[in-house]
């Protein structure tokens, strides 16, 4: 079956050299579904066409500003995800979508499942925009970058990512 066969490949403590994964089988694989499974398995965990959790990429970012840049208002700021799929709010709940906040000198990241609030300290972007520019007053100011749903439940920390800009 195929949870035997899944049962019968060691989780790798750290990849291969070039990113590959490895296994190795820990018990005879008697059956010919069993090998076949974990043949099927092995090509694509080799392929790349399957990733690891400890390996698995997701987030967001600021594409076009690093941390610590600094900058004139107003802001040019361009959003990318990795993971999910940006989809305007009014298409409603859809697995593995949502769109951008960007939380203006907020705590940081907000917890998973909670609504971002409606206000100047956090802008929405539930049309499904990728970019905007954000008027700023002069001096220090952290950005946090926050992915949510339809509903505007934030995603968490796993989808959010703080930078600190210099306005001039």
């Amino acid at each position: 079956s195929a949870s035997r066969a899944a049962s019968s490949v060691s989780r790798p403590s750290a990849p291969a050299r070039g990113g590959a994964v490895a296994c190795r089988a820990q018990a005879p694989v008697r059956g010919l579904a069993e090998r076949a499974s974990l043949a099927a398995a092995t090509v694509a965990l080799s392929a790349g066409m399957v990733a690891a959790p400890a390996f698995a990429s997701a987030g967001v970012a600021f594409s076009n500003v690093k941390s610590g840049s600094t900058v004139q208002s107003p802001v040019h700021l361009e959003f990318t995800v990795d993971g999910m799929s940006v989809k305007p709010a009014s298409e409603g709940l859809v697995p593995n979508t949502g769109h951008f906040h960007v939380l203006i000198d907020d705590e940081g990241a907000w917890p998973e499942g909670e609504v971002i609030p409606f206000d100047d300290a956090h802008k929405h972007y539930g049309k499904g925009q990728l970019v905007d520019d954000v008027a700023l007053v002069p001096g220090t100011h952290k950005l946090t970058l926050q992915f949510a749903n339809a509903k505007h439940e934030s995603y968490g920390d796993k989808f959010a990512n703080t930078i600190t800009v210099n306005v001039k």
